[in-house]
Formats: C-alpha cells, structure tokens, sequence
C-alpha cells in the first residue's frame, strides 16, 4: 500500500469547517470561561488549541486513535506555546469520564456505536448519552454530526453504508439532542463550499504521490484508482445530500 501525506499537510480542520464557522465555534465553547476542555476525536487538535487561546485559564484534552495526527498536533502545540496546558493522547475515547466544562466532539459520534465495518445506522443516542455524562450542569459542547440534507439517492448512499437510515434529518438531530440532556442554543450547517474545501484537501494526498512519483511507479494505477472512486463517490454521489450539523449544546 502506498505511504500518502498526512490530511494535515492539506486541511485546516478534519471536518468541512470554515475560518468563520470555527471562530463561531471557538466563540461559544470559550464564552463558558471554561477550566476544563475535551475533544473527542481531536484529530491534530487545531479547534481545541484556538479554545485554548480563546480561554486562557482553560486546559486542554484532546483523544484519538491516530498517533500520527496526535503527534502533530503535539508539535503545534509547542510551536503556539500551548504545550503545558493541552494532553494531546492517542487512545480510546470510550474510556475518558470524569466533568469536562465544555466537550468538542465533531463527526465522532461512532466512538459508541456499532464498528463501522457493520454498516449501521450511526447511533446519535449512544454519542449524545455519553457526552452528556461528562458534562455538568451548564456545561458547554459543539456536538457535528452527519445528517441527510436531502432525501438520500442510491448514488449518494452506495459509497457510505449503502442505508437510507444511516443519517437522520437535522431536525431529528435537534430533537434526539434536546432528549438527552441538552438545551440547544445554535443550529448551522455546513455549506457546500466547506464541503467542497474538505473533500479536496481529503484527496489532495493522491495528487501529491502522483506529483512526486514517476507515471509508470507499480503504484501508480492504485493511486489513480483511489483517486477516482473519492472523487465519484462525492461529486457523483453524497455532494449536497449528505451533510454536517453543527450544534451548540448546553448540558441541562
């Protein structure tokens, strides 16, 4: 298999999040004077980190599996000064607990469901319980996950679970937040611009072997094949209809 470049040579953020949306983000979660801060499935940490400079007495703690990611999110940590006041640690984000005064969790509701593998509907119920128990009352969280924004097509579905249920609405999902602890103060969603600045970050990596590989590499065909299917599967697949919701939950 071939050794790609990092997303975070190519993304800001591993989600379609743009600088103004993450400063409204940053904005909510900061305005709690939070002394604790945790995300669940922080990637390399860029979100928890502006928080962290947001909230200058807060600290920070940043779970996921991938050590890579992790790492360099260590690395900038160090860079902005932030080192003594984040954990940045690749490891199960099922087994944190304790109270965090404000959570982050965005696309990572699978950390309690069913292995993606089982091609199952994601279990927004599952996430939304266990969050709430690391929060207290009043405690802050930007809860995104993936909702249909428009009834799904077997196109848009094939690539992803291949299930209409995968997703739900994002009426739904205010719904099942307000059953399960919260009180929702903010509802957004992200455009098709961020989508389209995520997804081509996400595949900028096949483009940059390609570019520093010669044309006949025995790899080549493969990274060209990857390519190709991402590429099919968003822009002649889930583009438009499935999305990202953004929600800003206060534990109630």
């Amino acid at each position: 298999m071939p050794t790609f470049s990092p997303p975070h040579l190519d993304l800001t953020f591993m989600s379609p999040l743009s600088e103004a949306r993450a400063e409204r983000l940053v904005a909510f979660l900061a305005g709690g004077e939070p002394a604790s801060v945790l995300d669940i499935g922080c990637g390399w940490g860029e979100l928890l980190l502006r928080v962290l400079e947001a909230a200058p007495e807060a600290r920070g703690l940043g779970v996921d599996l991938d050590e890579e990611s992790v790492a360099a999110g260590r690395g900038e940590a160090d860079r902005r000064g932030l080192a003594g006041r984040v954990e940045l640690t690749a490891r199960d984000a099922r087994t944190e607990t304790g109270s965090h005064d404000a959570v982050i969790c965005i696309g990572a509701s699978q950390v309690w469901g069913p292995d993606v593998s089982e091609q199952q509907p994601l279990d927004y119920a599952a996430a939304l319980t266990a969050l709430r128990g690391l929060l207290p009352h009043g405690g802050r969280l930007v809860y995104a996950e993936g909702i249909w924004s428009a009834p799904p097509t077997p196109a848009a579905t094939a690539p992803l679970a291949g299930r209409d249920d995968e997703l739900v609405s994002i009426a739904t999902l205010v719904s099942l937040a307000e059953r399960h602890g919260f009180a929702v103060l903010a509802v957004h969603e992200a455009g098709r611009d961020e989508w389209d600045a995520f997804e081509s970050g996400y595949t900028a990596c096949y483009a940059r072997w390609l570019a520093e590989h010669d044309p006949d590499h025995p790899d080549a065909e493969e990274v060209r094949a990857l390519a190709g299917r991402q590429h099919a599967a968003y822009l002649g697949g889930y583009r438009g209809i499935m999305g990202l919701a953004y929600l800003h939950l206060v534990a109630v």
